[in-house]
């Protein structure tokens, strides 16, 4: 059986191998091959205006780079060799962005072979747009026709090929326009195949649209006339940057989004004041501390998910969810889930059920209320469905009085593209990467981003890769880099029995502590938000809980997606949130009856909450969470978090 060493030399592997394409662009471009003289070449075609042999002037510097270049190369090398590289080259190829790449050929071979056959259609489009790209480019009387480098006109455009340089040169011009139009007909022949399964077209539909993006011109040094421009204007130095950026994701086995140093835990980014209260071998639990005099007498505890880091709702102060909260007068408990290791290999959804009971009860206990709010965000919303449930069955429904969903899936019908990551091959396949009872949270990272593989994949390979552009501080991107592994049990059973199998909305069909599961009891009030633009969670699939649950219900659609739509603190003034009838039949008629209102939904949130108990009380003894006679455990954010 393979160790854990090898499962992390694997990952590695599969982002050095996929990129090692541009490694030998940028070395054959120096004349850097095995044992190769330093002698740069460029391609024909070069943009205009930039031929390297007018600035042969700057041969040493020249020289210097390729030099650089080669050192930082070997470099790489011999640490490769050091962590026994070979041997990944024999394993799974599954990680960002080779990943997603992986999976998409995979998909591909599992389609019927005729499927994309030249059609009249094509071959029509192909010779209008050769004869247009060569219309731009004949000479014609001073003041008529049309200058090359304008973008009106063009039959199709794309914010990736915004700069002039593109068009500047008919062979770039031809060659990004030629990619649109193909990109465009496969995908548009793909939705066309009514006679195609349709699990099986919307996967192919996602393949052949990641394939697409991999394959964009703009991705590669020697196809990219930005990137050639940029690398003439500073004498290659941007591919010395570039290179030591994808020899620190190679090193890492994970792609880098944002400054890797701008921000620490504790100081900047989850530094809400307060104190880990209690502690197990699968959660902390953190209490934070009151900013009002008096607090609502029924306390939150909100249950975020173990696939992320909780600061998700704690990011800066003027993003955090939980100062907001806090500031409104709420006692906010949160729990931060360890990263799994091999101590979890047997922990399941039971684990995780039981975990968010016993956190309910300590809260309760130790504030002696008899019942709180919760939140299940994403992933952990799902399980507190199932909790709730289980309460209900067992008669202690009331140790919950409310209970809010951030973008949570019950019903995975119509779960999206996710889908498109299980079937029975590759849950195979992400078995291998699990020897040691829990899978590697780059994993995990790498899926998610390939479900926007522009904007989280390629979009960085250009910027930081070729550009040699600086990473940004962005406190959103260094959470979404900052993974968690899973224990390995668990995510098979999830992703088998919920997404692919739908079974949380079949009565009893799963169980859980010994209890069966029926989401049809679960009558304590809840609120649902939804985000309009989510590709992780569907709107119409966090919708489908409005059918399942028999109590009171509010549903509530955020503007934007998955994260943004829910940390939109009100002082942002950005996007906005719908609120209609909801107990509309469906989404489309809740949408229909719904109001728009601008700006952060936060606000509306807390009414729904005083609702259902106004009641307050003095933010006295353990409301001061490490006051005189109350023992903690240690500061927040805790250990857990930092837990990699």
């Amino acid at each position: 059986m393979a160790n854990a060493e090898d499962s992390n030399e694997i990952l590695n592997a599969a982002l050095g191998q996929f990129m090692a394409m541009q490694g030998e662009a940028i070395r054959d471009m120096f004349g850097m091959g095995a044992g190769g003289a330093s002698g740069m070449t460029m391609p024909q075609g070069f943009p205009e205006g930039l031929d390297p042999a007018a600035l042969s002037g700057g041969i040493a510097e020249w020289a210097g780079t390729a030099a650089q270049l080669q050192q930082l190369w070997l470099d790489f090398l011999t640490w490769q060799a050091g962590k026994s590289a070979e041997k990944a080259q024999k394993g799974a190829n599954l990680l960002d962005p080779a990943q997603w790449l992986v999976i998409s050929q995979s998909m591909l071979t599992q389609m019927p072979t005729d499927l994309f056959k030249a059609q009249g259609r094509l071959v029509e489009e192909s010779m209008q747009l050769w004869q247009g790209m060569a219309e731009r480019f004949i000479p014609k009387p001073q003041g008529a026709g049309v200058d090359p480098a304008d973008p009106t006109g063009l039959p199709r455009s794309d914010r990736r090929f915004a700069d002039p340089a593109w068009r500047e040169n008919p062979a770039f011009l031809l060659m990004h326009q030629t990619y649109l139009m193909l990109a465009d007909y496969f995908r548009t022949s793909v939705k066309g195949m009514s006679d195609l399964d349709p699990a099986k077209r919307q996967q192919l539909e996602f393949a052949v649209s990641a394939l697409a993006e991999a394959m964009s011109p703009d991705n590669f040094l020697l196809t990219n006339p930005v990137v050639m421009k940029r690398t003439m204007e500073t004498h290659g130095q941007n591919l010395v940057r570039g290179m030591q950026h994808l020899i620190n994701d190679l090193k890492r086995g994970q792609l880098t989004h944002t400054d890797p140093e701008a921000f620490r835990l504790g100081e900047n980014l989850a530094a809400s004041p307060g104190k880990v209260v209690h502690e197990t071998a699968m959660y902390q639990l953190i209490q934070y501390s009151p900013s009002t005099e008096a607090v609502y007498a029924v306390p939150l505890v909100i249950f975020p998910p173990w696939i992320n880091r909780f600061y998700i709702l704690d990011l800066t102060p003027k993003k955090s969810f939980i100062k907001w909260a806090v500031d409104q007068g709420i006692t906010v408990f949160v729990v931060s889930w360890k990263s799994a290791d091999a101590s979890m290999a047997e922990v399941v959804w039971d684990d995780y059920t039981r975990a968010q009971i016993e956190a309910i009860d300590h809260v309760r206990a130790r504030l002696d209320v008899p019942a709180v709010h919760t939140i299940g965000y994403c992933v952990a919303g799902t399980t507190l469905a199932a909790t709730l449930a289980i309460l209900a069955r067992r008669g202690e429904a009331d140790k919950v009085k409310s209970a809010t969903f951030f973008t949570a899936q019950v019903d995975f019908e119509k779960s999206g593209d996710l889908k498109h990551f299980i079937d029975d091959a590759q849950l195979e396949m992400i078995g291998k990467l699990s020897p040691e009872g829990y899978l590697d949270g780059r994993y995990l990272a790498a899926t998610f981003n390939a479900l926007r593989g522009r904007d989280l994949i390629w979009n960085y390979v250009v910027n930081n890769y070729l550009l040699g552009e600086d990473y940004p501080a962005f406190d959103l991107l260094h959470w979404n880099g900052d993974v968690t592994n899973l224990p390995a049990k668990w995510h098979n059973d999830y992703l088998r029995d919920l997404y692919r199998d739908n079974k949380l909305v079949v009565p009893d069909a799963l169980h859980a502590d010994g209890t069966p599961i029926d989401l049809t009891r679960v009558a304590t009030p809840c609120f649902i938000q939804a985000g309009r633009e989510d590709h992780i969670a569907p709107a119409e699939s966090v919708w489908r809980a409005t059918q399942h649950f028999t109590g009171p219900v509010e549903f509530l659609l955020a503007g934007s997606g998955h994260i943004a739509g829910v940390v939109n603190p009100p002082s942002a003034n950005k996007y906005q949130y719908w609120v209609g009838d909801s107990t509309a039949p469906s989404l489309a008629a809740f949408i229909e009856s719904a109001v728009e209102h601008p700006g952060s939904w936060w606000p509306h949130w807390l009414a729904w909450l005083e609702r259902q108990s106004d009641a307050r009380v003095p933010a006295t003894g353990k409301r001061v969470p490490g006051s005189k006679g109350d023992r903690v455990i240690e500061d927040a954010p805790g250990r857990y978090v930092k837990t990699r």
